[in-house]
């Protein structure tokens, strides 16, 4: 079979055999198959802490989504300000930018969660998880959303201002549209990241998906059982946001396709 479909035809094979191989791998391990089924409802969230309050993967969702709106929000801003002519606002957002991309997320985390209570500042883990997350990726996808901006040509602003448009409706109907072919791959990469790395709450005792897997370990002396299950289910999860990008991608990049396919012929 020939074509795209044949690609992914031979693609869908390749990963097939290797996966049969790293399953086969891993029962030849001897793993303890019983226990993970004993504890893979828990890891999953299908089971409430003993405070009442949800844990294992839905708990890294849940940071993790909260994480991505608030660190969207914090990017646009930091990204307007980038590319703002006042002082003021380019000062801020570029000192904002380096402080957090230069600083490690895991001391980020500690300086919010342990550091901040010495001035007399208490946030929950689960709040100061969300913080440190949205703080640090925020500083990373401004520079994505500025390169997206810069990446449309002035002239359809200016364009579409000699016709009288608004700014709110050039913003959202014609740059953004376009920008977004740009965004979307290392935006999506970002997000992907931020998932694995929603992993560092643990350190303040959140009971997410890497603190049940090392407590279930540490109690069990099962860690391998325990660790693999996670990796795998952060490995499903990464997948899940892997399919939206990609689907995200297609959309966006119509246009752009049709109109290369029109410049060509």
């Amino acid at each position: 079979m020939a074509g795209p479909a044949g690609f992914r035809l031979r693609v869908q094979l390749v990963w097939l055999a290797l996966l049969t191989l790293l399953l086969g791998l891993f029962y030849n391990l001897g793993l303890d198959f019983g226990l993970i089924g004993q504890k893979l409802p828990f890891m999953l969230g299908l089971r409430l802490s003993p405070d009442g309050f949800v844990q294992g993967v839905a708990l890294t969702l849940l940071i993790t989504m909260i994480s991505m709106v608030v660190s969207l929000v914090v990017a646009v801003l930091t990204a307007l300000g980038r590319l703002s002519s006042n002082a003021l606002s380019f000062g801020l957002t570029t000192f904002y930018a380096s402080f957090f991309r230069g600083t490690p997320l895991l001391v980020q985390v500690l300086i919010i969660y342990l550091a901040l209570p010495q001035f007399g500042i208490v946030l929950s883990g689960f709040a100061s998880g969300i913080l440190a997350l949205s703080l640090n990726y925020g500083a990373y996808l401004a520079e994505t959303i500025r390169a997206g901006i810069l990446s449309v040509p002035r002239g359809q602003a200016e364009a579409a201002k000699a016709l009288g448009l608004g700014r709110g409706v050039i913003a959202f109907k014609i740059i953004a549209p376009q920008a977004m072919r740009i965004i979307i791959p290392p935006a999506g990469s970002n997000f992907i990241s931020m998932l694995k790395d929603s992993s560092l709450v643990s350190v303040m005792g959140l009971w997410e998906l890497n603190f049940l897997a090392q407590s279930y370990g540490r109690s069990t002396y099962h860690y391998m059982e325990m660790l693999l299950t996670a990796a795998a289910i952060y490995w499903l999860l990464s997948i899940g946001l892997e399919l939206i990008q990609n689907r995200l991608e297609r959309r966006f990049g119509r246009g752009f396709a049709a109109d290369r396919q029109g410049g060509l012929s």
